[in-house]
């Protein structure tokens, strides 16, 4: 990827994503990402790779849920994306067998389930904002099963653990870092309070 990374990154997003919502899900992650890395003091360039991390992990999920992320490795490394980034989005999952290893490994993996359990809490909310999320609203909704039951609670908890980060306070920067993108998201609420 040259100069304009970022762009180059949403441009291979939606020539492999179709749908709305997928989008939206890898902003969501992006924006996520981008916090954690500004929050731990990162370079502006170590900034950006994790951004586009968030926002690429799930790029070949719509075309091949069950190659997902393996079967998308090389479409990633013919766009120049480095190795590193590859990596993580290879270890973003159980599955694959790709240990987490490095910071940007392990926030990947704490933060992908995380921010689309977040998303889905804050769109069930009176006011439809993720600034009205809270640790408690979150941990409320993952007791009940039938509430977005295709996001792995364990995995939310296990991503929370292997960074070394209370499970609370990881769900406080995952809304911080959603409120900051309400408008892009669709979660900046309807204006009921």
């Amino acid at each position: 990827m040259n100069g304009g990374a970022r762009e180059d990154a949403w441009s291979l997003l939606c020539r492999h994503t179709k749908g709305d919502s997928l989008r939206k899900h890898g902003l969501a992650v992006e924006a996520v990402m981008r916090h954690r890395a500004r929050a731990a003091g990162l370079d502006p360039a170590t900034v950006l790779d994790w951004a586009i991390t968030g926002m690429l992990h799930d790029f070949d999920y719509e075309a091949d849920p069950a190659g997902h992320p393996q079967n998308g490795r090389p479409i990633l490394e013919a766009a120049g994306l480095p190795a590193h980034i590859i990596r993580a989005i290879q270890s973003h999952g159980d599955h694959t067998g790709v240990s987490r290893d490095s910071a940007l490994e392990k926030t990947l993996y704490a933060v992908d389930e995380l921010s689309g359990f977040v998303t889905a809490v804050a769109l069930v909310r009176p006011s439809r904002a993720v600034r009205d999320v809270d640790a408690g609203a979150v941990r409320r909704k993952m007791k009940d099963k039938a509430f977005a039951r295709a996001i792995d609670r364990e995995m939310m908890v296990r991503g929370a653990e292997a960074l070394g980060v209370p499970f609370d306070d990881l769900i406080s920067d995952v809304v911080s870092a959603l409120s900051g993108a309400a408008d892009q998201l669709g979660l900046a609420g309807n204006g009921a309070a």
